[in-house]
């Protein structure tokens, strides 16, 4: 497996990924992904500055995810400074036909290089709280549950924040 930076000719990929992954969350009741969210564009603006990044395997883009800094307002509602600099994982997916291989995994991990790599020691995520998996994964990973939020871009949706402290 390779963790890399996303590239504009991996999007096709990237969106073929989104579109196996949001039926499975629907049918989860995880309704964080639709029709809207993530889009082409989306990932586009993540690629242009330098914060998008794929797990490929035998040159298959096979996971993907956002590590920014960007904190939504309501991270204070979990009682984060969302004035400190923090590193933070978004639009995290992996192909289902791959799932169990370590791919979520590594690319958190590749969150914490990039957040050392940055002098940052405060890593964070949030998740729709009805996505059992990420939920599973994250206090694996050493994450810290902080608190329970909504989210002005998805209404009537609830997130669950972690938080994990280098």
């Amino acid at each position: 497996m390779t963790i890399r930076l996303a590239t504009t000719e991996d999007i096709s990929a990237i969106m073929q990924l989104v579109s196996k992954v949001i039926p499975l969350m629907r049918a989860a009741g995880n309704f964080q992904w639709g029709a809207d969210y993530p889009n082409p564009e989306v990932f586009a603006e993540d690629i242009a500055i330098g914060q998008l990044w794929v797990s490929e395997i035998a040159g298959n883009v096979v996971g993907v995810s956002a590590i920014t800094n960007d904190q939504n307002p309501e991270y204070a509602d979990a009682g984060w400074d969302i004035n400190e600099k923090a590193v933070v994982t978004h639009r995290l997916a992996v192909d289902p036909d791959c799932q169990g291989m370590g791919i979520a995994r590594a690319l958190m991990e590749q969150a914490e290089s990039v957040a050392r790599s940055s002098g940052i020691n405060i890593l964070r995520v949030d998740t729709n709280s009805e996505n059992l998996a990420t939920r599973a994964l994250f206090p694996k990973l050493g994450y810290t549950f902080s608190g329970e939020i909504g989210l002005a871009k998805r209404p009537g949706l609830r997130f669950f924040c972690y938080e994990k402290l280098l």
